[in-house]
């Protein structure tokens, strides 16, 4: 991975509060770093993922590996793992500091990019994949023939739903916004027939 040179100083050198000993979080930043651990496992990643990331955020200044390791009680293979995988979701950077021979991690402090990417790369991606699967299952059930309007239609509203869940996530995507409105409508009287006219 790509890394760029850092320039917000030494690391280090102004820090606003220092954990209490070497390789321990301060009480009031272990809450944190949990917390943060404790929302990104809520939305299916690595519980640790999340704490590396909260790490670094809250720091506000590039650390090692070494570094990481230590501060939340991990193994070397384990910061590794997490390290290349915050990378490819695009929420942390390598870095390099003048006159040093390690690279360090910085967290994107832009939090709406941070997400937005994460959607487009995760989120986005598995809907248009469902949306695949839902459109191959309504022609397979449309070939059989002799299935009950009511399944049929079931069927369609479920495509309708993935649809407007796909289209939502690409808005939010280009414009940061998100709306629901089609997402909450798909399965309203009427939804099918005027997504129907739509088209």
């Amino acid at each position: 991975m790509k890394g760029y040179l850092w320039t917000g100083g030494d690391p280090g050198s102004h820090k606003p509060v220092a954990p209490p000993e070497h390789g321990r979080l301060a009480p009031w930043e272990a809450i944190a770093v949990e917390a943060v651990g404790n929302v990104i496992e809520f939305w299916g990643f690595k519980r640790n993922q999340g704490r590396v990331w909260g790490l670094l955020y809250l720091r506000g200044e590039p650390l090692t590996a070494g570094e990481i390791e230590r501060e939340l009680d991990l193994s070397k293979g384990g910061v590794s793992m997490l390290l290349r995988d915050l990378e490819h979701w695009g929420v942390i950077q390598r870095v390099r500091v003048p006159q040093d021979t390690v690279w360090r991690y910085a967290a994107e402090t832009d939090l709406v990019r941070m997400v937005t990417h994460v959607v487009e790369e995760r989120e986005a991606a598995f809907v248009t994949r469902i949306r695949a699967d839902l459109s191959e299952a309504r022609r397979l059930a449309e070939a059989t023939g002799g299935l009950p309007p009511e399944r049929l239609r079931r069927l369609e509203r479920m495509a309708v739903l993935a649809e407007h869940v796909e289209r939502a996530l690409r808005l939010f995507i280009k414009t940061s916004r998100l709306d629901v409105g089609g997402v909450l409508g798909a399965f309203r009287d009427g939804a099918l027939a005027r997504s129907k006219g739509e088209r």
